[in-house]
């Protein structure tokens, strides 16, 4: 009886194991059938992030060529009728040769990065095969494939959310009522700035400056990131300087913006002047940045700020657009008949004429196609974006509020502001000084800022490819002007530089030389003003 129940144990607990090792393989077999299927949803996932953030980087680019396609065509159907048969097919092949060289260099720039990124990505992926079949250190395929998967999605789903989310850091947000409105025109809001050192007190006996920001680049990039201390107007606020800056009305609401000429830029910086100077007892600084210095120039040599304005820089400025090799190069490249702001105008429901900004801007993008691609962009951005440890990854706010401001603040230009833009990139400064643009129907010479002593100090980017040194130094050629170097490109001096801790920081000496930063130049003023005991009103 005891042999028989014996057995009749044995039986359970075999049956028992039997149904345990049956569960175990089930449960292995159930998870690597959910291994495989999560694996697929990621993989579907990363193809999905990959086409979709790439299109994103195509789009963006597509849609001022689709609007160009429009102007084009607009233009085309009435100079088809003037021009003859044979200038017709002339000017068309000229410029499908210009759009075959174009096409050219945007493949081999894309080629040859595309090269070079995947010639790295090979030496990853080589090693991570090795470690996972040998067992090694480092990094194996699962992981590295894991990374990159992160990387797609950050691309496509997280960094775009990021750049949205750094807009109320971004620029000067006027509606918050912090900065004082001080007048306005038709065409322009006059603002003072508050300083966002809440230890600082504006000292109004000081000599003023006001700001002009450029038509393209707008305003907003001259208070980057101000209150981490990395904004251009506000690095002369938070040195207790009367800061003015003077903006442009929203070209869409304003008729008046989208029909005003080069005269009408003059009488209303006039009027700014004159209410500050009467304010402060003194003349004005007068401080345009890039397309904004070009602007002050031409309206201080027109005669219409003499008694109001008795100092001047000009940061990034074309001050000779000519000089612009890159850009002024692609623009002579063109075949003459299409080298004309008809190809770039659109005529709003009003029936006025404007520049389209976003075709301004992709025009510059066109000129440098073997970097600025697509593809190339994309394919950069995703090795900014990707991890090269296991730590969380914190998006770089510099790179958030730049594409921020490139995203959101292209705007269309005055037809009157463009055409001394484009007359100075076509036409350089004569050999004695005449400017290639009027204003009031008169003739500009740069040299009656020598005549009228006017002391000058030059910022430029070292590393510009936009505004290069040559176009920006250009005064040179006809008056001593004191110049100061900068590190990097075109924005550096309103984003990198404009921090007080930087080494190149504004309100500093820097260098062997000991150039002189723009807040530095503008402090020295009011020293010179102090210690000589003159006011120069």
């Amino acid at each position: 009886m005891s042999g028989y129940a014996s057995n009749i144990i044995k039986e359970k607990i075999m049956a028992e194991c039997s149904v345990i090792e049956n569960l175990m393989e089930a449960d292995v077999i159930y998870k690597d059938f959910s291994t495989t299927i999560s694996d697929g949803i990621d993989s579907a996932k990363a193809i999905q992030n990959y086409w979709f953030g790439l299109s994103n980087y195509v789009s963006d680019f597509l849609i001022p060529c689709l609007n160009a396609s429009s102007y084009f065509g607009n233009v085309e159907q009435k100079n088809t009728l003037t021009y003859s048969p044979a200038d017709n097919i002339k000017s068309q092949m000229d410029l499908l040769r210009f759009n075959v060289n174009l096409v050219s260099r945007g493949y081999s720039g894309a080629l040859k990065f595309l090269n070079d990124y995947f010639s790295k990505e090979g030496h990853e992926l080589m090693d991570a095969w090795f470690n996972t079949l040998c067992k090694g250190n480092g990094e194996n395929i699962k992981t590295i494939l894991s990374k990159r998967m992160e990387t797609l999605n950050r691309i496509a789903v997280e960094y775009p959310k990021a750049i949205e989310e750094v807009g109320p850091e971004f620029g000067f947000h006027f509606e918050r009522g912090e900065n004082e409105k001080v007048a306005e025109t038709d065409r322009f809001t006059l603002y003072k700035i508050a300083p966002t050192d809440k230890q600082v007190t504006i000292d109004d006996s000081l000599k003023p400056i006001v700001i002009i920001p450029p038509y393209v680049l707008g305003e907003n990039i001259l208070s980057f990131l101000p209150h981490e201390n990395r904004s251009y107007t506000h690095a002369f606020a938070n040195q207790g300087i009367p800061t003015y800056i003077r903006v442009l009305k929203s070209i869409i609401d304003n008729d008046a913006v989208q029909t005003m000429e080069g005269d009408n830029d003059a009488t209303d910086l006039r009027y700014f002047c004159e209410i500050i100077k009467k304010k402060h007892g003194q003349q004005v600084t007068l401080n345009g940045y890039c397309q904004g210095g070009f602007i002050a120039v031409i309206d201080l040599i027109s005669g219409q700020l003499d008694g109001l304005v008795d100092a001047l820089i000009t940061c990034v400025s074309p001050i000779d657009g000519a000089k612009c090799v890159g850009l002024a190069s692609f623009l002579k490249s063109l075949p003459d008949r299409y080298n004309d702001l008809a190809y770039g105008m659109k005529t709003l429901p009003n029936g006025n004429m404007v520049a389209d900004g976003q075709l301004m801007s992709w025009v510059y993008k066109l000129k440098s196609i073997d970097t600025e691609s697509p593809l190339v962009s994309f394919f950069r951005d995703m090795i900014m974006l990707s991890a090269t440890d296991h730590t969380q990854f914190v998006f770089n706010k510099t790179a958030t509020a730049l594409n921020y401001w490139l995203r959101n603040d292209r705007t269309d230009i005055p037809l009157g502001i463009t055409k001394l833009s484009f007359a100075s990139f076509n036409t350089p400064i004569t050999k004695d000084g005449i400017m290639p643009v009027k204003l009031f129907g008169r003739k500009l010479n740069i040299n009656r800022i020598k005549e009228k002593k006017i002391p000058w100090l030059i910022c430029y980017g070292e590393k510009d490819d936009l505004v290069e040194a040559g176009s920006a130094l250009a005064p040179l050629e006809y008056m001593e002007v004191e110049t100061t170097p900068f590190p990097k490109g075109h924005v550096a001096i309103a984003t990198s530089w404009s921090n007080p801790k930087s080494k190149y920081a504004l309100h500093t000496q820097f260098g062997e030389k000991k150039y002189r930063g723009p807040v530095k130049f503008q402090m020295d003023l009011n020293n010179k003003k102090n210690n000589s005991g003159i006011n120069n009103s």
